[in-house]
């Protein structure tokens, strides 16, 4: 049987430079009340009006923890392409589930992301973000090199942004760390669950992590 503790969040390290871009990963289905930066006519914009905005928020000790987080959502939510997002997780077994279920594990995974990386909110140590780069493959696909500088000297954390062009927009689907792709650190967790107990078990794990999260953000 499997248990909440089946489905892990990332390993530290990808955890903190997550947390410092806000990237991944901490999305939101809410409209934003800040600023949409996903009309912005390039990759580099969309991901620099992101990212510095949501270091603004995180270098912000004087503002409640709820309201920091609030903005943290709102911040990065025209940004994120959350259908593309849950269907890459789920991998092949997207296809094998029922519209609604879709729906379900969608919102269940945008939740459980959300809420992983606002817990984290305070971990912020003040590291700086280096853009380097943009490379395509294709007219609709882009990615954004960055670079998290830690303190004290520390090699920095490789963060790479994977965007794709909507109509005029460009939406963030995926983010690696160090080379490895948040999306399938997760598509492999899920497959495992997917093939031994099937959506059922998977979906009633994710619902109960995510419901433990929500309530230590709660308790904050």
């Amino acid at each position: 049987m499997m248990t909440p503790t089946s489905i892990k969040r990332i390993l530290p390290r990808r955890a903190i430079a997550m947390l410092t871009v806000t990237a991944t990963l901490v999305v939101s289905l809410a409209p934003s009340r800040f600023l949409a930066p996903a009309w912005a006519d390039d990759p580099m914009s969309v991901v620099k009006s992101t990212v510095n905005q949501a270091l603004d928020v995180l270098r912000d000790n004087q503002t409640p923890l709820a309201q920091r987080q609030d903005k943290l959502r709102q911040i990065v939510s025209a940004t994120f392409d959350f259908t593309e997002m849950a269907k890459s997780a789920l991998g092949y077994h997207w296809k094998q589930i029922t519209p609604d279920q879709q729906q379900e594990f969608t919102n269940a995974f945008v939740a459980f992301i959300e809420d992983s990386y606002l817990s984290k909110v305070n971990d912020y140590r003040g590291q700086q973000v280096t853009f380097l780069r943009t490379t395509t493959d294709g007219p609709q696909y882009a990615e954004v090199n960055t670079d998290v500088v830690e303190p004290e000297g520390k090699d920095p954390i490789h963060l790479n942004y994977r965007l794709v062009q909507v109509g005029a927009t460009w939406k963030i689907y995926d983010v690696t760390v160090d080379a490895i792709s948040i999306i399938a650190n997760y598509r492999n967790q899920f497959n495992r669950v997917m093939n031994n107990q099937g959506y059922a078990t998977l979906i009633s794990d994710l619902k109960s992590k995510q419901a433990a999260l929500a309530a230590s953000l709660a308790n904050h």
